[in-house]
């Protein structure tokens, strides 16, 4: 979980060489909640942490070292526009290598891909909303899929909420103990739909009690840059926030978020 001691420390020289394609996952990660974040310098990677401007859903993010074909950082913290990051990295080819230099005296990221150059102007971190830390919530049920199924999923409550008058849908995750099932269930004016993994459909299941309520919209925001094979953790309990996690880049992209419930509906 990345850290905020460092959000106060002004950053000092960041050097890194990294595969186009794999930052570009760390990004679109994040991008999927905020359009601009703090990224921790730390010795053992980049992390992220970041809130939705809407307080409903967190990610926290961490890229180790080892993702990188050389990596050199002194600590601090930075500020960046997401849109902006993902724009320079959409011009050169993914596969290639992006080098990353980070000046403190001229307070800019200098990204060099692609036979081009372009310096980046960065954020003052202390003008990027306070993150909180993501708290550990003592979630009693755990369902572990792969990527391809939490799609389809999210795409069969997405097809029965269609039919609602709410301007976006909503789906309640259950865990029905007795019949070792966890339900995806969603329902719109005409239609619904009750998605079920058992222990047969799911890599992983733990029964406990569970059954919230979230936005249909944030699932399929984070969800979005999961690949079909990613081994997905999701932990649910009742009328809690949701923990989903999974990871990328050959295991050293470690993505963790937090999904607030919906009450009232």
């Amino acid at each position: 979980m990345a850290t905020t001691d460092a959000d106060t420390e002004a950053a000092e020289g960041f050097e890194a060489i990294i595969q186009v394609d794999a930052l570009e996952t760390l990004f679109e990660a994040v991008n999927t909640l905020v359009d601009e974040c703090k990224i921790n310098l730390t010795d053992g990677g980049l992390e992220i942490t970041a809130v939705d401007p809407s307080n409903v859903a967190m990610v926290d993010a961490e890229l180790d070292a080892a993702a990188f074909e050389a990596y050199q950082a002194g600590g601090g913290v930075i500020g960046v526009n997401v849109d902006r990051v993902l724009d320079v990295l959409s011009v050169p080819d993914g596969e290639e290598l992006a080098q990353l230099a980070y000046d403190p005296a001229t307070r800019k990221l200098v990204i060099q891909a692609g036979g081009f150059e372009y310096t980046l102007a960065l954020i003052d971190p202390e003008t990027i909303r306070q993150e909180p830390d993501l708290p550990d919530l003592g979630l009693e049920a755990r369902l572990v899929i792969d990527g391809g199924q939490l799609d389809r999923a999210l795409t069969a409550a997405g097809i029965a909420t269609a039919s609602s008058s709410h301007k976006s849908g909503h789906m309640r995750l259950q865990v029905d103990a007795e019949a070792a099932v966890c339900h995806v269930v969603a329902e719109g004016d005409t239609d619904d739909v009750d998605y079920t993994f058992d222990t047969g459909d799911a890599i992983d299941m733990t029964i406990g009690p569970a059954d919230s309520m979230f936005s249909l919209e944030y699932w399929n925001d984070v969800a979005t840059p999961i690949d079909d094979d990613a081994r997905v953790s999701i932990r649910i309990g009742e009328e809690m926030p949701a923990r989903m996690a999974y990871s990328a880049i050959d295991g050293r992209l470690h993505l963790d978020y937090m999904i607030s419930p919906r009450v009232g509906q």
